[in-house]
């Protein structure tokens, strides 16, 4: 998680250099070569045709749709805003686990869903126009969209755990993001680079080897060993790390209604995360 929140501050230095959607496939060309040189040394196991259909839906879902989400949520809010649209991720989970696998939830568990939510729409609405975040409310339903695909991926995720490698299910997210957006370097929109600015190229690096091999990584080995709700939980660590990491290397700020609010996300998830029935 703490590395996680740092991809929050990464993204904002990449973007400085580089179009979004050209860091976003630096960061995937990057770790994607990473595993190419480790592959010999990733236990893997033939996939059946339902592990492939469900591989699919999981890169789908993350990287590829979420990357697109993230990528425009950060061209228009805070890295700490984000981040604390992050703490939804845990309730989302929760909520696909209660559709999927009919699990019940006591009243104070959706009492903290309908906090933590609340929460997350006032954080957005008391949010000021920033020169690095000119239209927050946009960007923090942006990132709302990409939790949701957070959601997708942690579950399917959840599902190939128990019969493939975290590193192999890394591997397989980092060659499908490549594939997904190499073409879009095409679109008319996308500005090619012309040079390699160094803090940006080690920003897009860093994302590339430090976050998607070993936050994702470490993320994929942790479901593998616990239930999927209790480890998308960790995430609520995010929104403390990024928020911290924003206003101390970016000089973001909170309004005194930001802090109220995100104080309510946290109250919200806490609860939520109590007393499941």
């Amino acid at each position: 998680m703490l590395l996680w929140a740092s991809s929050f501050i990464a993204f904002k230095i990449a973007f400085t250099g580089f179009d979004p959607m050209v860091a976003v496939l630096g960061r995937m060309a990057f770790a994607a070569v990473a595993f190419v040189l480790l592959w010999s040394r990733i236990p893997k196991v033939r996939p059946t045709r339902a592990d492939v259909g469900a591989m699919a839906f999981m890169s789908l879902c993350e990287p590829c749709l979420y990357f697109i989400f993230e990528a425009k949520a950060l061209q228009n809010t805070t890295a700490s805003q984000a981040g604390m649209i992050t703490s939804l991720l845990p309730l989302l989970v929760a909520l696909a686990a209660g559709v999927s696998l009919k699990e019940r939830f006591t009243p104070r568990v959706w009492a903290g869903f309908a906090l933590a939510i609340l929460g997350a729409v006032w954080l957005s609405l008391a949010a000021e126009a920033q020169d690095n975040a000119p239209h927050p409310l946009l960007g923090n339903f942006l990132e709302f969209l990409a939790m949701v695909c957070a959601t997708g991926y942690t579950v399917s995720c959840k599902h190939l755990s128990a019969r493939h490698s975290p590193l192999f299910l890394t591997a397989v997210q980092s060659f499908a993001g490549t594939l997904f957006f190499l073409p879009i370097l095409f679109l008319p929109d996308v500005t090619l680079p012309t040079s390699l600015p160094l803090l940006p190229t080690l920003a897009v690096l860093y994302l590339g080897v430090v976050i998607t091999m070993g936050a994702y990584g470490l993320y994929n080995y942790g479901i593998s060993k616990i239930p999927a709700g209790q480890a998308a939980a960790f995430v609520n660590l995010i929104p403390v790390f990024s928020a911290i990491m924003g206003i101390t290397l970016l000089g973001e700020t909170f309004t005194p209604y930001q802090y109220a609010a995100a104080v309510l996300v946290l109250g919200g998830v806490s609860l939520s995360q109590s007393h499941r029935g």
